[in-house]
């Protein structure tokens, strides 16, 4: 008996001691998960609870060179469509989706995959819905269906810039569809339409969305980039940094608010160079013609004040994004709005005339004189200058008499004494051949040709004196930009510095502080940069002489640029005339470039014509209205306002061009011999490039048209009842459970059908409840 009792009390013992070791090695469990690792175990459970969106970064503001905003943001609204939470819903409302069969290579083989119909989906359980509310639109079915494959983790925008009444209805009813959200998003807005449009450029969505970034977020809004000019090459600064929001999740998964938010920090401001005043006076100036451009320079540091080109565009066309109609407008149009002509190369004609002046200068043909018996034969050629035509020679010639009346002969004989290894360094040290260090889209280098030049292009040709002698006048295979002649003019005009062309002033943090590069020093220092100092190669006293050649040109009787005298104002300048080619199709380009006042220059003047019949009556006036506008500017004699400006495009852009006159002011002082191109002589034009290609949104196709309200009703999925998991017993003994069929029984409506199953299989279950649409 004691021993039965002695067994038992050993075994009520040992039973009490396992459980006083489970409990103490359940306590310890308890205590390595919630003590020891707690905070790793809730990070996880606040992960799971929480969805995180990715707000887009504020972009800087792009400013003219007196804190004049040209570029700002503004808010646009905008349906978006996060497309797999419409795919979790439909599943949810309506059972499994439908599928869709592509073709994809795997492992670098054709195979067939299956995935979600996106567009049944999207017309059959949201269309609908958008459409009772009257906001249903048009879209690219395609689009959307290559967007879902590709590009998951980014929503599909539905309706892009939406206006106040479409905001309004959206505001006002509760849409209720899961996937389906408002969402504010900063867009560019260009202050005054087509104004410095050629060097602003425009913004558009990434051609590749980063992966892994998206997948560190729930929902991902990605930022434009830029994809010309300022907006491209400063594109770095400009962008700011994304911020981040947290909505919080129920057990359901549905977001019910916010539970705070990182806001973007807006990128840095980016000061220009250019007056706005002066770039809207040289607009203005150059809407005379069809076909042409215009740069404003200060010649004592290379700060570019103006750059304008005709035809133009709005960027604010591309924003948030152009429609492929208006793309292909704007592709077909011969005239090239989106190609900035100042950066384009064309033949420079006579206004070449500077470089070989130098060039001779190096040499020391300060005072040889030269005879223009009306041409001059190099080889089997015979050179004519352009007086011959008029049945009259320019005699025997100085230097700067031969500036003034621009005589061909002179500089037949002239280059070709200074030699084309002298005339291509010149050229060399002012910048031609070359880009600018600008990154403006598209820039034509231009062409400096040379006999190294011609043993790369032309193998089988040898240069020669009558090269050189084509060269010297600024045709044949000379090509050069209207920037690249501003620049080397503005050389001249101060006495022989050749500076580099600067188009951004400073770069500012919005605190105000300047941007610092990897290094700690400022990204974008003030100081001009010197590109040559030709006072080490030709003696002051001879760079005043050419300097008083251009003088002439414009000041005394006979000269060819007459035209763009100024009453109160010395101007020093050259025309020019060249014969140019581009796609077959003939064209003469109208040269004028020049300085003021002459002895402290503030502004030189760069301005070409395409289709102009000469430099002298044509280019002339348009730089003289600019000189003359922009001088009284600066006296306070003329106020000229900055507006807004629509895109620039003559009715008949390849009519040629006699003579410019501006209605406000009489006729041009000064004279009228003019020079003409020799139309033996011509080049292949170099256009510049438009920039990548913007954000092009296509039209809807036969799959995106949606029928509008009072049209044959499109049919609705049919929603199914997710079945209850059934016990052992019910799946041992219970009937076989029949497949559901979504068959519509004859005579009942779609809809009713819809409500009606749904209502019975699924009750206290709602739209809302199950929406996972996250709130931006």
């Amino acid at each position: 008996m004691s021993r039965r009792r002695l067994n038992s009390r050993l075994r009520i013992q040992f039973l009490g001691l396992l459980i006083l070791m489970g409990m103490c090695a359940l306590s310890l469990k308890l205590w390595w998960l919630q003590v020891a690792h707690g905070a790793e175990w809730t990070a996880q459970l606040r992960g799971s609870s929480q969805a995180t969106v990715r707000i887009p970064s504020v972009r800087g503001e792009i400013k003219d060179r007196n804190g004049l905003s040209l570029v700002q943001n503004r808010a646009s609204y905008e349906v978006d469509f996060y497309l797999p939470e419409m795919v979790k819903g439909y599943r949810e409302r309506f059972g499994s989706p439908p599928l869709t069969e592509y073709r994809a290579i795997i492992s670098g083989m054709p195979k067939d995959q299956k995935e979600p119909d996106i567009i049944k989906i999207v017309n059959d359980g949201v269309i609908p819905r958008l459409n009772d509310l009257d906001l249903a639109r048009d879209y690219n079915a395609s689009k959307l269906q290559r967007h879902y494959r590709n590009d998951t983790e980014v929503p599909f925008s539905y309706v892009k810039d939406i206006d106040f009444p479409t905001l309004a209805k959206f505001s006002e009813h509760d849409v209720g569809l899961p996937g389906v959200d408002i969402a504010i998003k900063p867009v560019r807005s260009y202050l005054y339409g087509a104004l410095a449009a050629h060097v602003l450029g425009y913004v558009g969505a990434p051609d590749d969305t980063d992966k892994e970034e998206a997948k560190k977020f729930t929902f991902y809004q990605g930022d434009v980039e830029g994809k010309s000019n300022i907006e491209k090459s400063m594109d770095e600064y400009l962008r700011g940094k994304p911020g981040v929001r947290y909505l919080r999740r129920n057990a359901k998964g549905t977001i019910e608010g916010i539970l705070r938010e990182d806001p973007p920090q807006q990128g840095a401001n980016v000061y220009l160079t250019i007056d706005a005043r002066i770039q809207a006076i040289a607009e203005e100036a150059l809407r005379a013609v069809g076909r042409g451009a215009a740069v404003v320079v200060d010649p004592n540091n290379g700060d570019i004040l103006a750059m304008a080109s005709v035809p133009s565009f709005d960027p604010n066309t591309f924003i948030p994004s152009i429609k492929a109609k208006d793309w292909e407008v704007l592709q077909k149009d011969e005239t090239n709005p989106l190609v900035n002509r100042a950066v384009s190369a064309f033949p420079p004609g006579s206004t070449f005339k500077l470089i070989t002046s130098l060039a001779g200068l190096r040499r020391g043909l300060a005072k040889t004189k030269f005879t223009c018996y009306g041409g001059v034969s190099y080889g089997d050629h015979y050179f004519q200058c352009w007086v011959s035509e008029k049945h009259y020679t320019h005699g025997t010639l100085t230097l700067a008499d031969a500036i003034k009346v621009s005589c061909n002969a002179f500089f037949y004989q002239y280059g070709n004494a200074a030699g084309i290894d002298s005339i291509d360094r010149v050229g060399e040290l002012l910048g031609l051949g070359q880009p600018s260090g600008l990154n403006l889209a598209g820039e034509q280098p231009g062409v400096l040709p040379g006999p190294d030049w011609m043993r790369i292009h032309y193998p089988q040709e040898r240069w020669s004196q009558a090269y050189t002698a084509n060269v010297s006048i600024g045709q044949g295979y000379d090509l050069c930009t209207p920037l690249q002649m501003a620049m080397a003019y503005s050389a001249i005009a101060n006495s022989g510095i050749s500076y580099y062309p600067r188009l951004v002033k400073k770069v500012l943090n919005q605190d105000g502080t300047p941007v610092l590069d990897e290094n700690g020093k400022i990204a974008v220092p003030e100081q001009p940069k010197v590109h040559a100092d030709f006072r080490s190669e030709v003696s002051p006293a001879d760079i005043e002489l050419e300097r008083r050649g251009f003088w002439k040109v414009v000041n005394e009787d006979g000269g060819t640029g007459g035209r763009a005298r100024l009453s109160n104002v010395q101007v020093a300048g050259k025309t020019g005339t060249a014969q140019a080619t581009y796609h077959g199709r003939q064209d003469t380009i109208a040269w004028f470039v020049c300085w003021a006042p002459f002895e402290n220059p503030k502004y030189t003047i760069a301005v070409m014509v395409q289709g102009g019949e000469h430099g002298g009556s044509v280019a002339g006036p348009i730089a003289q209205r600019i000189l003359e506008r922009s001088l009284a500017l600066d006296e306070g004699k003329f106020d000229m306002q900055v507006a807004w400006l629509t895109p620039a495009h003559k009715a008949n852009p390849f009519q040629m061009i006699k003579d410019v006159t501006y209605h406000d002011k009489g006729g041009n002082l000064g004279g009228e011999d003019e020079e003409n191109a020799d139309a033996s002589q011509s080049a292949d034009v170099q256009m510049a490039g438009a920039g990548a290609a913007p954000d092009v949104e296509p039209e809807a196709d036969s799959q995106g048209q949606v029928r509008r309200r009072g049209a044959v009703p499109v049919a609705r999925a049919v929603p199914t009842a997710t079945p209850r998991p059934r016990n052992f017993f019910q799946r041992l003994f219970g009937p076989r459970r029949q497949r559901h069929s979504h068959s519509q029984p004859a005579g009942v409506a779609h809809d009713e059908l819809s409500i009606g199953n749904f209502a019975a299989e699924r009750p206290g279950d709602s739209a809302s409840d199950r929406s996972t649409s996250p709130v931006l």
